[in-house]
């Protein structure tokens, strides 16, 4: 991912940020981790985190209780060494587990993702920051968007509310 880099034009954000929605998609804290400089700075809603290892190890966490996780990300913004996105994730907590800062009964539950995120590249293509905002909302396995994959497209559900 670090062959895409600054400054970004719509083509090469649009690039990078599918890259980043594949690693996410497959889980795969290690190679997340990697597109990260050394001394990363990064939040995840209320959790904040410095540096690759916290990042690799926050990601590991998540994904052994958020499971079937799946995210569609899209860019809105881009300047220069900046891409901000947009993105919606869908994920189903386990019977054991319990989702962070959530009471207890969110176990066997499916949920999804609202949110917005901005990303701060080095000159070679590392994220050097990466900033979310999201809101969870419990949802039922039949109001799922994404099955198995992701594709490229947003869910005409979730741009519903500009239908006026």
């Amino acid at each position: 991912m670090a062959e895409i880099h600054q400054p970004f034009t719509q083509e090469s954000a649009m690039r990078k940020v599918k890259a980043m929605q594949a690693l996410w998609n497959a889980q795969d804290a290690e190679r997340i981790g990697q597109a990260c400089v050394a001394f990363c700075w990064y939040r995840h809603q209320g959790t904040f985190m410095r540096g690759r290892e916290e990042i690799v190890d926050f990601l590991a966490e998540k994904w052994r209780r958020e499971t079937r996780y799946k995210v569609c990300i899209e860019p809105w913004a881009v300047d220069g060494n900046r891409i901000a996105v947009q993105f919606w994730s869908e994920f189903y907590v386990e019977g054991e587990g319990e989702k962070d800062g959530e009471e207890e009964g969110t176990a066997g539950q499916w949920w999804r993702c609202y949110g917005l995120e901005d990303w701060t590249f080095t000159w070679n293509g590392f994220m050097l920051k990466c900033m979310m905002s999201g809101n969870d909302v419990k949802i039922d396995e039949e109001e799922r968007w994404f099955g198995n994959y992701v594709d490229s497209t947003i869910p005409r559900e979730a741009l519903r509310f500009m239908d006026s």
